[in-house]
């Protein structure tokens, strides 16, 4: 437990768009937090699934909560969490102007943003908004395909506190569907030669995991399915840049923060993830990528070696052309035309 005398607020943002019960879940384990205090802001990125209304209906306690079986959680029946939950519910003008002054002790906050901004725009909404209002230490952005332990929010503002010169904090997350292997421990190391990023500990058990200091030596940026960030960053460094869509925020992140703010792994602060159920993505596969996934991976290689690393590119463009030749070696034809347009320009 984190000393409640010491706690700052946190916002825990949660980005969806069409995965009402994805997000569900994930609140459900975030309620669940024993941090002192903390406030939830879930950002609908214009879903057309009625994601707000199902999560207005949970909060509401209209709905019955039915965990999945592969859940590593698996709360059970006989202990659900008290609802109904008050919200507040906001455009995105009113949200970035800091909503309602006197609703400072709603713990649900839903925005909607008005259209799918991807996980940078989605994610800046809710981040105007808590800069807006102020009243915060950290903000968490937690994807919604994941749940969390109780004590998970509180391990990750006691390193921050542990580490002051920390901007922004990582946590273990493990893979949902096999909760003993490691999906990242903190975050990730990135080949600025190839520009691709390895995530620290991919695959490993998780109860072998390496030590705090060995993954933050290791670190380039923090992953951004749970990124703990502190006010002072927000302030400092900005907002998330937008440029991208999906893929690389984080690293042009940490990138625009280095040399003044480090990075921080709270390695007791565990969080289960089903990873990239919403675009089809996989780390372990390119093979399981959606064509939407493999296009912003590879452009997104393009625009933040450009922005941060220069001097890389002709070794990453030789890795691109080893990349056409490997979709063109499974039959992806289609995508080894779709690479080879990205690096011309197209």
């Amino acid at each position: 437990m984190v000393d409640p005398v010491s706690s700052a607020r946190v916002y825990v943002l949660i980005l969806n768009w069409n995965g009402w019960a994805d997000t569900i879940e994930c609140l459900e384990s975030v309620f669940r937090l024993d941090y002192p205090d903390f406030r939830v802001i879930v950002c609908d990125n214009d879903s057309h699934d009625g994601s707000l209304e199902r999560i207005k209906a949970w909060a509401r306690g209209e709905t019955e909560v039915t965990m999945s079986k592969r859940s590593p959680l698996r709360y059970p029946a006989s202990q659900p969490i008290a609802r109904p939950i008050a919200f507040v519910e906001y455009d995105r003008e009113q949200a970035e102007r800091g909503g309602d002054p006197g609703a400072e002790d709603v713990p649900l906050i839903l925005i909607r943003t008005g259209a799918n901004l991807g996980f940078a725009g989605g994610n800046n909404v809710g981040l105007r908004y808590a800069l807006a209002r102020g009243d915060f230490g950290y903000v968490w952005l937690l994807n919604s395909d994941t749940v969390t332990e109780p004590d998970t929010l509180g391990c990750m503002v006691r390193r921050m506190k542990e580490k002051p010169n920390a901007g922004m904090c990582g946590s273990t997350l493990l893979y949902y569907d096999e909760p003993e292997r490691v999906q990242a421990l903190g975050g990730a190391r990135y080949s600025k030669w190839l520009g691709v990023p390895n995530h620290i500990g991919l695959m490993q058990r998780a109860d072998d995991v390496t030590g705090v200091d060995e993954v933050e030596r290791r670190m380039s940026y923090v992953a951004g399915a749970s990124m703990l960030v502190s006010k002072e960053f927000l302030q400092s460094t900005g907002l998330m840049c937008e440029d991208y869509f999906m893929y690389y925020e984080e690293l042009d992140w940490a990138m625009r923060a280095r040399g003044r703010y480090e990075l921080a792994y709270a390695r007791d602060a565990v969080v289960y993830h089903k990873e990239g159920g919403s675009i089809g993505a996989t780390q372990l596969s390119v093979n399981n990528k959606s064509k939407l996934s493999d296009y912003h991976s590879i452009r997104n290689r393009l625009v933040v070696t450009r922005r941060h690393f220069p001097f890389a590119m002709p070794t990453v463009y030789l890795g691109l052309l080893v990349a056409v030749l490997n979709r063109l070696r499974r039959g992806q034809v289609d995508r080894a035309w779709m690479i080879l347009r990205i690096v011309c320009g197209r």
